[in-house]
């Protein structure tokens, strides 16, 4: 199963944090990582007062970073004490000054299909909806059985979707002496413009996940939605 290496900035919320890096930067360094498949950063995008998910948490990241790895032994190495991911972080902090702070996460990747899905070719910008389950389920194994079995395809429903995955959290190594995030579960969906991502927030299944999420196991913590600007990363040489 592929693995996936969250790296999140947040600023102070004051809006003094600069940009944490310029993403063409950030993207030369990953080329860096041995063993990474492919990368995405995303940045923060505005949306319409559309959807009230996304009205209720102002702890949105002000960058995140994915690496995607087939081997986790692979990505445990590239985050051990001087590896290629600490020259990331340091890169992304010198950046941005000290208004800002770091959270680190590896989680397992579950993709699904979608009826028209991504060209992810080098270079690419898409519009993400990053979701995060922060909180836990009584009973994990009952949460993540019904969510996998209901949720996806009615997520695959969405007009205009090209990528839809889930993520689950997996223990691992980290030389990083950054926090780590313990989110249960994480959720991506893709569009192709912020547009979209309005129309599909708007979609008549959206009345159907709701009924679905109403039927979830039970569930405590909060649910942060995040609009994103994603950039996928070219990993070959120029």
């Amino acid at each position: 199963m592929e693995v996936c290496f969250f790296l999140f900035a947040y600023g102070d919320g004051t809006g003094n944090a600069r940009a944490p890096v310029d993403p063409w930067l950030l993207e030369a360094a990953s080329r860096e990582i041995q063993g990474l498949t492919r990368c995405v950063i995303h940045l923060p995008v505005e949306l319409p007062d559309s959807d009230p998910l996304s009205k209720n948490h102002t702890s949105s990241p002000c960058c995140a970073l994915q690496c995607y790895f087939d081997d986790l032994g692979l990505l445990e190495a590239a985050l051990q004490t001087g590896g290629a991911m600490h020259r990331i972080v340091d890169r992304m902090a010198n950046a941005a000054g000290t208004n800002l702070t770091f959270a680190q996460q590896v989680m397992a990747v579950r993709p699904f299909a979608t009826p028209s899905p991504v060209d992810t070719n080098p270079r690419a910008e898409r519009c993400t909806y990053l979701v995060s389950y922060e909180g836990e389920a009584d009973d994990f194994n009952a949460w993540l059985t019904h969510y996998i079995t209901h949720h996806p395809p009615l997520m695959a429903q969405l007009p205009g979707i090209r990528e839809l995955e889930i993520y689950t959290r997996l223990d691992f190594r980290s030389g990083l002496t950054i926090p780590r995030a313990v989110a249960m579960q994480r959720n991506k969906v893709v569009f192709d413009t912020p547009e979209a991502l309005v129309a599909a927030l708007a979609a008549p299944i959206r009345a159907h996940m709701k009924q679905d999420f109403n039927a979830f196991p039970p569930y405590s913590g909060a649910t942060p939605h995040f609009p994103m600007r994603s950039i996928y990363g070219n990993l070959k040489p120029t």
